[in-house]
């Protein structure tokens, strides 16, 4: 009889336990992420915003123009340079040896001239008096105008050397600020490798990258709207000076470059700012009808619908059918003539698969 009463009592708990397990399951709820926007009128939606980074406005990347192994790089990230100062040099081993060569060649060069020009002159008398034939002045004039062509290639060879250990040298080619130091002392460099970045000039840029969408919409000239996050209540304005006419494909972007204005000290390379256009026609009339996306519309039996999402935290929402009616389609979506208010959040992707009153995740 207690044999009886313990597996009662096992059973028992091990329903009580399954219970529980599903109580947490139950719990577990997994929401669908929806993407969403606020609906607004067509000129609100013409104002847009985007992150870019500040540069300075003349960001030189210095390198040798020669391999070899770093002597000299007494400079500092911060440190202010002035134009022709020495920024880095390298040991000029090979360079220097190069050199050296191409002077013992120019002097051997010259004296092989200098002897061919004294044999010709010597021929050319003799040759004068009849002592000498013709072949033997022509083939004189022959060695002494080879013995001078060597002569001049000698000279060519030997400024070239020379310009060779002067590519050994990195002088700073403006004043300005050492953003990066890319290498150290004794590291062994290769040409065109970037040694250091030097910020010259007062002007400071922004770098912005635009999707296919909008880059049409943007024109040299533009003057959108600067903001820092890191100075906050600060305004500056800006000019496009440079749209790239090809993406980038790391971000899939196209680039554009703004320069400016009225910089402050206060904005240093590397900063966050947030730049915004206004893609409004001047001479348009005010336009204050709504105007939602084409993917938010769905349609059914009883006409044209959105979903609604009602959310608190803008984080977690549930969404609601609602009939609208709309009007005419327009490159930025549809017109709606009623059931929409300005400020409402709308579903913008996955119509057919939410349902009415389902509870979802905002992204």
């Amino acid at each position: 009889m207690k044999f009886v009463k313990h597996i009662v009592l096992i059973v028992f708990g091990f329903l009580m336990l399954t219970a529980c397990k599903d109580k947490e399951v139950q719990k577990e709820e997994v929401l669908r992420p929806v993407e969403y926007q606020v609906v607004g009128n067509l000129n609100s939606q013409k104002i847009r915003t985007f992150s870019g980074v500040a540069k300075a406005g003349d960001e030189i990347e210095l390198s040798f123009r020669s391999t070899g192994i770093i002597t000299t790089l007494d400079i500092k990230v911060g440190q202010k340079v002035n134009k022709g100062d020495l920024i880095a040099k390298l040991d000029n081993v090979q360079a220097n040896l190069a050199y050296e060569q191409s002077v013992s060649a120019l002097n051997s060069a010259k004296s092989a001239m200098n002897t061919a020009k004294s044999s010709l002159d010597r021929i050319k008398a003799l040759y004068e008096k009849g002592s000498n034939s013709l072949s033997d002045y022509e083939s004189a004039k022959n060695s002494y105008q080879s013995a001078l062509d060597q002569y001049e290639s000698a000279k060519r060879n030997k400024s070239i050397q020379q310009s060779q250990i002067s590519y050994g040298y990195i002088k700073a080619p403006k004043t300005g600020i050492i953003a990066a130091k890319n290498s150290q002392l004794n590291e062994n460099v290769s040409a065109g490798q970037v040694i250091a970045i030097l910020n010259a000039g007062n002007h400071t840029n922004i770098e912005v990258g635009l999707p296919e969408n909008i880059i049409n919409k943007v024109k040299l000239g533009m003057n959108p709207d600067i903001s820092f996050s890191a100075l906050a209540g600060k305004k500056m304005n800006g000019t496009v000076i440079e749209i790239a006419p090809v993406v980038d494909e790391n971000s899939a972007t196209y680039p554009i470059t703004i320069d400016i204005t009225d910089p402050t000290k206060e904005i240093k390379p590397g900063m966050t700012a947030n730049v915004t256009f206004n893609f409004k026609e001047e001479n348009a009339e005010t336009e204050t009808v709504l105007v939602i996306p084409v993917k938010s519309v769905g349609e059914d039996g009883n006409g044209n619908f959105v979903f609604l999402i009602d959310s608190q935290d803008e984080a977690v929402g549930v969404v609601k059918k609602h009939s609208i009616e709309i009007g005419e389609l327009t490159t930025d979506g549809f017109k709606v003539k009623s059931g929409l208010s300005e400020g409402q959040k709308i579903a913008t992707a996955g119509l057919q698969t939410l349902l009415d009153g389902q509870k979802v995740k905002l992204q």
